[in-house]
């Protein structure tokens, strides 16, 4: 039972990575910034979190569980967050194709300064 909890920890840390290293050539791939924030969060994300069960399948310990589950709820609650940040900063400063947008939510917000509520 131990050799095959150590397969399923192996093939989740190598699919994990794999994810990781997809998001990190998306960043350096794609040319704008939805597209950039698409490939920083969403594989990264679960290349974390299956990285996270592998070692905590490995290790075979509560404690190390215990240790994972805030970790994965704050990536998960900080990676959308921050990439909405981000997002909406690119907007305001210009350098979204608005071209490439199906719907502008922001296009009345756009003509209000930032500190005025908009």
């Amino acid at each position: 039972m131990n050799e095959l909890f150590d397969t399923i920890a192996l093939i989740l840390v190598l699919i994990g990575g794999l994810l990781c290293v997809t998001a990190a050539i998306g960043l350096l791939r794609f040319h704008d910034v939805p597209t950039r924030l698409h490939a920083a969060t969403k594989p990264q994300v679960l290349g974390l979190i299956l990285i996270c069960i592998a070692i905590a399948l490995s290790l075979r310990s509560w404690p190390v569980v215990a240790f994972f589950v805030p970790v994965v709820l704050i990536q998960l609650a900080s990676a959308p967050l921050s990439a909405h940040m981000v997002g909406r900063q690119a907007y305001r400063n210009g350098t979204i194709d608005e071209r490439s947008l199906y719907v502008d939510e922001l296009a009345e917000a756009r003509g209000t300064p930032p500190a005025a509520g908009g």
